[in-house]
């Protein structure tokens, strides 16, 4: 005790604070250290001095601690060991060794590590962090102790005693609806899975014709702004569509009468047109090629019509034993 106390005024006098003073068992810096800035929101009771640590291997040690211009912010100067390589984008928490014990910075690795660390880089705060104080823990607990979430909790299994005593049945069912439903899902499995195909093939083709549906809808407005403007012109051909349905069904009504007769008288000759068969074909064939028959056409070649013509010289089979030509009459 008297060394301690002769070794305050020595300090005081070369004008050095117990801060300044390497703690005992602390990380080797090497003889080329490289400084670090780390910025935090809060600090907590962290000193200079503190260790510094990766994976819990003293690595460094804080060297000053400053307040930052906007006063929110704590810049944590740190000495790291020159043959530790940290990445780039690495992060840092102030932690504890115990539950009482004193604090340190841990800095931690990225997930997906790049770059290195160099004299005087800075991690920002976006990347910093600190593990819960005892006070914290113990204030959560006396809550949770106290009536709180357990005491929820507690209300929360009274009600749904309370909800389900006197309806096992009811929730029996339910629950075997349920099992229904989920077992008829699980069946159609697959035409689920081909509807959400075709769905996504709907999906598919419609993207890739979003500039014409974007199209169309621009000059939908238009399209439908004139038909707005043609509004009373629409209506008055829908009415007049009306009154000529009404008119057509009238006529029908009032003919129907005498088209039914008329159906009748036309019956007879239907079933004479039906009685002549194959008739009816053979006589149109020769009406339409009057007055010369099939045969007669069959002497057609070409461009040319080839008959046999016979001539008959003999005048008594014309003239008769009569004529004045051949009896010699006067």
């Amino acid at each position: 005790m008297k060394r301690l106390l002769a070794i305050v005024p020595v300090l005081l006098l070369t004008g050095c604070s117990l801060y300044d003073t390497p703690l005992p068992g602390g990380a080797d810096l090497g003889d080329h250290p490289y400084h670090l800035t780390v910025q935090f929101a809060d600090v907590l009771d962290l000193v200079p001095q503190s260790s510094v640590k990766v994976d819990d291997v003293p690595v460094g040690r804080v060297d000053r601690i400053d307040l930052a211009a906007d006063n929110k912010t704590a810049l944590v100067s740190v000495l790291i060991n020159g043959s530790v390589r940290l990445p780039a984008n690495s992060g840092a928490r102030v932690g504890q060794s115990s539950l009482l014990g004193e604090k340190y910075v841990e800095l931690t690795a990225p997930p997906q590590p790049s770059g290195q660390l160099t004299d005087g880089s800075v991690i920002t705060k976006d990347r910093t962090g600190r593990s819960p104080e005892i006070e914290e823990v113990l204030g959560a607990l006396s809550l949770l102790l106290n009536g709180g979430d357990i005491g929820q909790v507690q209300n929360i299994v009274k009600e749904l005693n309370a909800a389900m005593t006197g309806n096992e049945p009811q929730i029996r069912s339910f629950l075997s609806q349920v099992d229904n439903l989920v077992r008829d899902l699980d069946g159609q499995k697959d035409s689920i899975v081909k509807a959400i195909d075709a769905m996504n093939r709907l999906t598919t083709t419609l993207a890739g014709q979003r500039d014409d549906i974007a199209t169309a809808l621009d000059h939908l407005g238009p399209g439908l702004q004139v038909v707005t403007q043609q509004r009373d012109e629409l209506t008055s051909m829908l009415n007049a569509l009306d009154n000529l349905s009404s008119v057509a069904v009238d006529t029908i009504n009032r003919s129907r009468d005498d088209l039914v007769g008329d159906l009748r008288q036309l019956q007879p000759v239907l079933q004479k047109l039906a009685e002549t068969g194959a008739k009816l074909p053979t006589a149109l064939e020769y009406l339409a090629t009057y007055p010369f028959s099939d045969y007669a056409a069959n002497d057609v070649k070409g461009d040319y019509f080839n008959s046999d013509i016979r001539f008959n010289l003999d005048l008594s089979a014309l003239l008769g034993p009569q004529s004045p030509i051949i009896g010699g009459g006067g």
